[in-house]
């Protein structure tokens, strides 16, 4: 997983916009201004890629503070070539921050990608204080039967179409689809941050369920 990310970090920026029909960064604009955080809050954005949520957060909230952590250098380098400052190459599931740290942790197309998903969300509540937020966009399996298999067939065709034009190898960013086939739905990911002790849970689906937005509260 780290070798992809290094390899597409360039490109990463214009993969989610093309992937969202252009509304990648309108659904993250949106999240980010109507979480309800301190004017001075502390944000983690976890598997930060190239730092857009650092970037909005610092935008909406100049006396915040945001701190980027990916698992992949590279990506950090893009970051801070676009202006963060503050970044952590660190793996989700053993963050290097310590207990109550942050008042919101920020996820952008993170989720799917742990390889245990329950044991990051233990880690991301950890690192999260009491009645702080976990913010999450992600893609996400269509509920529907008939919508998951158009949709998992058009992700395959746009990524291979993407993967030749950008690397000249078709299968470059099919990982979005790969990654999904064993993931969740919108409502599931309600379920199971309900189940782990969050409160407050709100989901917002998109396309037709396919990319979800959560804001969920720690209890």
């Amino acid at each position: 997983m780290r070798d992809m990310f290094r390899k597409i970090a360039p490109r990463y920026d214009f993969i989610s916009r093309a992937f969202s029909y252009g509304m990648d960064r309108r659904w993250k604009e949106s999240a980010v201004k109507n979480a309800p955080l301190p004017q001075d809050a502390i944000v983690l954005d976890l598997a930060s890629g190239t730092g857009d949520f650092s970037q909005m957060i610092l935008d909406h909230l100049p006396r915040a503070r945001a701190i980027a952590a990916d698992l992949t250098d590279t990506m950090l380098h893009v970051a801070r070539k676009r202006g963060v400052k503050e970044i952590v190459c660190a793996d989700a599931s053993a963050l290097p921050f310590d207990d109550n740290s942050f008042d919101c942790v920020l996820i952008g197309y993170g989720l799917r990608n742990f390889p245990n998903l329950e044991a990051a969300i233990l880690e991301i509540e950890r690192v999260t204080r009491p009645g702080g937020l976990l913010l999450s966009l992600d893609f996400f399996l269509p509920a529907n039967p008939i919508l998951r298999r158009i949709y998992l067939a058009y992700l395959y065709a746009n990524g291979a179409v993407w993967g030749t034009l950008l690397h000249g190898r078709p299968r470059t960013y099919t990982y979005i689809p790969d990654s999904l086939r064993s993931f969740l739905s919108v409502d599931e990911m309600s379920s199971l941050l309900l189940k782990m002790g969050y409160i407050n849970v709100h989901a917002r689906p998109y396309i037709f369920g396919g990319i979800g937005l959560h804001l969920a509260t720690k209890r």
